[in-house]
């Protein structure tokens, strides 16, 4: 897909690390140029840095609209890629379970999707990262084997098994329609939940040697749903130092002592706080504990919470959370600000704070309304 010709932005109030500042705007070969192009002007827009996601499974909706109507991944990527472009976002971490839940959630599910990722054409750059429940340790050589044959960057270790239900021999709330969605009987599903539970004792060596093969890769590696600073700790050595989701202010403020990342969701800022009962992610942001926000189960969150926040922290601040911060997380110098010679990763505001337009590497992926009507003059 090509990129646009030459442009040059004029009229519009750009966001730089010091504010909005009117200055005119160049892109020439997907990147941030010095000069010259067509100029256009967009008198009483906004421009600024496009949004970077590190981690959204909103993507599921694309990929099975209704239960049991799974198709293939790349009959969902396009419209994902739209609804990318519509939220603002120019780099989309697809967050993919490598998980015991079936279904999409699935090792198998996983394979598929990186596959289709391989060989997809998106305007947004679309990346994956892999959601790693701890205790499928038979699974753990497989998954390795596939961060490397396609190059993902990214694996989050979870545990989201019940252990409290079944270490007490009861039956997990949720069960049955946690088993009707990945395609087994209760039972089974029970059964395997139970034998999962059981590989407790050789979780940590199984995970420490599959972790340090990552580390071998070069991948970036974090933890979800921290609860305590020993928690933290654990994840810490086995080099997962960013921090996704903690659910107490205890294991941020841990990872933070450690000058280690901290991740939260954009939905838990405009909601107000968490769904769930845990630290709100206002408060983590108000201490100064959280270097990025990502969309969680929400994409078009993601600019309404920085907006939001705008007003407490002021733009430059705010707008980092879901720019320059989650680029700073995983060590991207090409991209997460508006300078010269980065990637030409852009969102357009209208007087009234609406996304009109998303360029992604120097595309457009998104443009509507009176923006659309000015830039094709």
């Amino acid at each position: 897909m090509p990129d646009l010709p030459p442009l040059r932005f004029t009229g519009a109030e750009i966001l730089l690390p010091d504010g909005f500042a009117r200055e005119a705007l160049s892109l020439s070969e997907g990147r941030i140029a010095p000069g010259g192009g067509r100029e256009i002007d967009l008198s009483g827009y906004r421009i600024l840095p496009g949004i970077i996601d590190l981690h959204g499974d909103g993507f599921e909706r694309h990929m099975a609209p209704r239960r049991g109507a799974v198709d293939h991944p790349a009959a969902g990527l396009a419209g994902l890629d739209a609804e990318c472009g519509a939220a603002g976002i120019t780099t989309a971490v697809l967050a993919q379970f490598w998980s015991w839940e079936g279904g999409m959630r699935s090792p198998e599910f996983a394979a598929t999707l990186a596959e289709t990722l391989a060989g997809a054409e998106t305007l947004t750059d679309m990346q994956m990262q892999l959601r790693v429940e701890t205790h499928m340790i038979d699974t753990l050589d497989a998954m390795v084997a596939l961060v490397a044959r396609y190059g993902l960057g990214y694996v989050v270790w979870n545990d989201h098994l019940p252990h409290a239900q079944l270490a007490a021999g009861k039956r997990p709330p949720g069960l049955t329609g946690q088993a009707l969605k990945a395609g087994r009987s209760p039972e089974a599903h029970e059964r395997l939940l139970t034998e999962l539970h059981a590989n407790g004792p050789a979780v940590r060596e199984a995970v420490a040697g599959a972790a340090g093969r990552l580390a071998g890769l070069g991948v970036r590696m974090g933890s979800h749903d921290d609860h305590t600073a020993e928690d933290r700790a654990k994840f810490r050595a086995l080099g997962a130092d960013i921090c996704e989701f903690p659910e107490t202010l205890a294991a941020a403020e841990a990872a933070k002592a450690a000058r280690e990342p901290v991740v939260m969701g954009a939905p838990n800022v405009v909601r107000g706080g968490s769904h769930s009962g845990k630290v709100p992610a206002e408060e983590l942001v108000a201490a100064g504990l959280v270097d990025a926000l990502v969309s969680d189960y929400h994409y078009p969150t993601l600019a309404r919470a920085a907006q939001k926040l705008s007003d407490r922290y002021g733009w430059p601040a705010a707008w980092a959370l879901v720019s320059e911060g989650p680029a700073r997380v995983m060590g991207w110098t090409d991209r997460g600000r508006i300078a010269e010679g980065l990637r030409a990763d852009l969102v357009i505001l209208d007087a009234a704070g609406r996304i009109g337009g998303t360029i992604a590497g120097g595309r457009v992926s998104h443009l509507s309304g009176a923006l659309a009507a000015r830039m094709l003059a």
